[in-house]
């Protein structure tokens, strides 16, 4: 009785106990969990959210970045945040600059995976008129290089360095992503496992389900919501 009185003096009872924890999951930010497949590729949002869906991306690939950058108000910030979505991002090369910007992107791990490729992608313009410049001029020299020296050049040539020290990575990190060939491999058997139906960058599938002929926000935004996106 004693027990009765006192949750009752705190205007508790033992079934609001669920529904507080309800509460406190839907408060959930899934926009902050990352994990890593198998394969290597990350997934950001809810293990178990409704809607899985897998992107293939290229780095330099300008129609990626005008995917990202209309997308994320409401894929990331909505329904990506709610849980009712994850979103795999599957690298795709299309060149060494490529390459060089896949190793960049994850060498800051999951932490800093979502942030340095959205920066990539917000300043793409930049970065990758100046690496098709500095290939131009460099690239039969560069070729004669071991591979991991000609990571470096092409990140130091392109300003992929610098924008990976920008988002907090020291010299020596960028020189062991570069360097890194296990990591050079993930990404091209990402590159080779897509099938053969693949259309090109930026390609999409929903729940195991490839999207053909979308390429845009505009186009995969209602099959998202068909399928249960919120």
């Amino acid at each position: 009785m004693r027990l009765f009185l006192s949750l009752a003096a705190l205007g508790l009872s033992l079934s609001a106990v669920p529904a507080d924890a309800a509460q406190a999951r839907a408060k959930v930010d899934w926009t902050t969990h990352i994990t890593q497949t198998p394969a290597g590729a990350y997934v950001i949002g809810n293990p178990a959210a409704r809607v899985k869906l897998v992107e293939y991306v290229s780095y330099t690939c300008p129609h990626c970045a005008a995917f990202i950058n209309s997308a994320t108000p409401v894929l990331k910030r909505q329904m990506v945040r709610s849980g009712s979505t994850s979103v795999e991002i599957r690298h795709y090369l299309l060149n060494r600059i490529d390459l060089a910007a896949s190793l960049i992107a994850r060498c800051g791990g999951a932490g800093k995976f979502v942030g340095l490729t959205e920066t990539l992608f917000a300043q793409q313009k930049s970065w990758a008129a100046r690496a098709m410049e500095f290939e131009q001029a460099n690239g039969q020299r560069i070729g004669m290089y071991p591979p991991a020296a000609q990571m470096r050049a092409v990140a130091d040539g392109a300003g992929l360095t610098a924008i990976g020290k920008s988002a907090g990575l020291t010299d020596a990190q960028i020189a062991t992503c570069l360097a890194d060939r296990a990591a050079t491999d993930r990404i091209v058997a990402m590159t080779s496992s897509a099938p053969e139906s693949f259309e090109g960058t930026p390609g999409f599938f929903i729940n195991g389900k490839q999207a053909m002929g979308v390429f845009t926000w505009e186009k995969l935004q209602p099959l998202l919501r068909a399928a249960g996106a919120r």
